[in-house]
C-alpha cells in the first residue's frame, strides 16, 4: 500500500486525489509519536467484505497494543518486524459504500458498525461477519465505541462467566471501555453488581447502574467481607490468590485483560496459570480473547435500542488528533471510551 505524507494544505482534504483517502498510519512499532496523517489509496473490497465510509472510529486499549506491538506474541498476528497494515484502528461506525459479491446482508447507504481493517481513515473494509446495522438511537460517535469493548463484555459475562440472575458480580476496572459495558450487561442480566474503579470515576460507574462501588486506592475488594459468584478482571493484575479469596467456594473468575507480565507475553502468564489451577480447585478460573461477531453486535443492538445498555463516550477527537486520543486513553484521562471523528 503506497503512503504519501500530507503537508498542512493537503491535511485539510483539499488536495486528496481520486481513489485516495486520509488515514493515520505508521511504518514501525512504537508510542504515539510514530503515527502520522497520510494520503493512501482507498482499500479494495473483497467478496465477503463491505466498504464503509468511516464516520467515527473507536479508541481502545487494543489500539495501543497494535501500535506498540506489545506483547510481542501479538506480532504473530500484527507483523513480526513491522506492522502488516500501516493503518491503525478497529472499531468503526459509518455508511456502506459498496459490498462484495458474496455479501447478502448489507447494501449501499446502510448505516453500520463493527470491526474493520484499519479504521483511523476515511474508508475501511469490514468483513460481513464482523458487521451489523447501527442502533437507530445512537450517533455514529456513540456506535463507534461499542463493538470491541461491548462484545468483549458480553462474551465475558455470558459465554465465559455464565452469569445468572441474582448472582453477586464484581467488575474490576469498571470505568474503562469493557468495564463500563460489563456493569450494564450484568445489571440487565439481573445480577447485583459491585464496581471497582478509581475514586474520581466512582460517580461514572454509579450512573451506569452499579449497586456498590469500591475505590481501589482506599478499599480492598478481597478483604473477605464479601464473596462473589462471578468476578470479571478487566485489565487488572490481582494475584490468583486474591481473586480466589473474593470468590464463593464454587465461583467463577473471568480474566479478560492485564497489562503487566512483561513485553513478551503480557498478562498471559497469569491467565495460563489460572487455567491450570482451575483443574485442581472447585472454583472456576478462566480467560478468553474477545472477538467481534455479527451475532453479538445484533444482540447488543437489541439491548441498546431497548435502553438497557448505553455507550459511555468520554471524548471525541478529529482524525489528525488520533495520537493525542491514544495518549489520553493510556494515561487514564478519558472516562469511558473515546472516538475519532471523520
Amino acid at each position: 500500500m503506497g503512503v504519501q505524507q500530507l503537508n498542512g494544505r493537503e491535511a485539510s482534504g483539499s488536495a486528496i486525489g481520486p481513489g485516495m483517502m486520509r488515514a493515520i498510519v505508521r511504518d514501525e512499532y512504537g508510542d504515539a509519536d510514530v503515527l502520522r496523517l497520510a494520503q493512501i489509496p482507498r482499500p479494495q473490497v473483497g467478496d465477503a467484505e463491505v466498504l464503509v465510509q468511516v464516520r467515527a472510529a473507536g479508541v481502545d486499549r487494543g489500539v495501543w497494543h497494535v501500535m506498540t506491538g506489545t506483547p510481542y506474541l501479538g506480532r504473530l498476528a500484527f507483523g513480526l518486524r513491522r506492522p502488516k497494515n500501516p493503518v491503525l484502528g478497529g472499531d468503526v461506525a459509518g455508511t456502506v459504500i459498496a459490498v462484495g459479491a458474496a455479501v447478502t446482508g448489507f447494501a449501499a447507504g446502510d448505516e453500520v458498525y463493527g470491526w474493520g481493517k484499519g479504521t483511523f481513515a476515511e474508508y475501511t473494509v469490514v468483513p460481513e461477519k464482523r458487521l451489523a446495522h447501527k442502533p437507530a438511537n445512537l450517533t455514529f460517535e456513540q456506535a463507534a465505541v461499542v463493538p470491541v469493548s461491548a462484545a468483549t463484555a458480553l462474551q465475558a459475562l455470558h459465554d465465559n462467566g455464565r452469569v445468572q440472575a441474582g448472582q453477586h458480580v464484581l467488575v474490576i476496572g469498571a470505568s474503562g471501555g469493557v468495564g463500563s459495558y460489563a456493569v450494564q450487561l450484568a445489571k440487565s442480566a439481573g445480577a447485583e453488581v459491585t464496581a471497582v474503579a478509581s475514586g474520581a470515576k466512582l460517580d461514572l460507574v454509579r450512573n451506569l447502574g452499579a449497586d456498590h462501588v469500591i475505590d481501589y486506592a482506599t478499599q480492598d475488594w478481597a478483604d473477605g467481607a464479601r464473596h462473589y459468584d462471578l468476578i470479571l478482571d478487566i485489565a487488572g493484575n490481582p494475584t490468583l490468590a486474591r481473586l480466589r479469596r473474593a470468590l464463593t467456594p464454587t465461583g467463577t473468575a473471568v480474566i479478560t485483560g492485564g497489562e503487566d507480565g512483561g513485553k513478551f507475553s503480557g498478562g498471559m502468564n497469569r491467565q495460563f496459570r489460572a487455567l491450570a489451577l482451575s483443574l485442581f480447585v472447585k472454583q472456576r478460573l478462566t480467560f478468553f480473547v474477545g472477538v467481534v461477531r455479527a451475532r453479538d453486535l445484533e444482540r447488543l443492538t437489541e439491548l441498546i435500542e431497548a435502553g438497557k445498555v448505553s455507550p459511555s463516550l468520554g471524548a471525541t477527537y478529529p482524525l489528525d488528533r488520533a495520537p493525542e486520543a491514544i495518549r489520553d486513553l493510556t494515561t487514564g484521562k478519558i472516562r469511558g471510551k473515546a472516538a475519532i471523528t471523520i
